[in-house]
């Protein structure tokens, strides 16, 4: 079966992408801090354990973007 790729199926795989991935830097964010407060890092430290988690942070955010393309433009889900 072929997607479906209209404006309102789009719109809503665009706006539930951003609604996860707030909620995905929300938490993300929360666990560097604590963990950056753990282990009294600041300037350069913070720098590269910034650096760490911003390589799994993108990954996450892709996988969240695609799920939900996938999720709103399948035909069974209309």
């Amino acid at each position: 079966m072929e997607r479906i790729k209209t404006f309102r199926t789009l719109s809503r795989a665009a706006t539930a992408a951003l609604f996860l991935s707030v909620q995905a830097i929300i938490c993300i964010g929360t666990i560097y801090w604590a963990v950056a407060e753990t282990l009294r890092l600041s300037g350069t430290g913070a720098m590269v354990l910034g650096v760490i988690f911003a390589v799994p942070s993108a990954y996450v955010l892709l996988v969240v973007t695609r799920m939900c393309y996938e999720a709103e433009t399948d035909p069974a889900n209309q």
